[in-house]
């Protein structure tokens, strides 16, 4: 994979939301969507979603649709296994952010407790 950055479900929502710290951290990196990709796991949380209407299913798409959509490899899977026997961490969280291990991607969060679990 040639980008980045990998960005989360809460980081994706924010940025639909046009969140400020979102945004903000995108500036501050100088990040273009074409160098970010996210987790089949943050497609199937963010497009699952009971409440989900048209109109914001298409918007998450067209966002979606500028990055690179990474599946979970078998290297995801063991280094997800390893970071749930060593940090209790919900499941699509520690296969998000073995995901940005694997591909060697920084983690672009809002989530307090993942950014500090990427930092170990």
């Amino acid at each position: 994979m040639s980008g980045k950055y990998l960005l989360d479900t809460c980081f994706i929502i924010g940025l639909q939301n046009r969140n400020t710290d979102a945004l903000e951290i995108l500036k501050q990196k100088n990040v273009t969507l074409q160098e970010c990709a996210y987790s089949v796991i943050t497609r199937l949380e963010l497009l699952s979603f009971p409440n989900l209407n048209a109109v914001d299913e298409a918007a998450l798409n067209t966002l979606l649709g500028g990055m690179l959509c990474l599946n979970l490899s078998d290297v995801i899977q063991s280094e997800t296994i390893k970071i749930r026997r060593r940090r209790k961490v919900k499941l699509p969280d520690a296969m998000i952010l073995a995901t940005a291990k694997a591909h060697q991607l920084e983690l672009l969060t809002l989530d307090h407790k993942l950014i500090e679990l990427s930092l170990h």
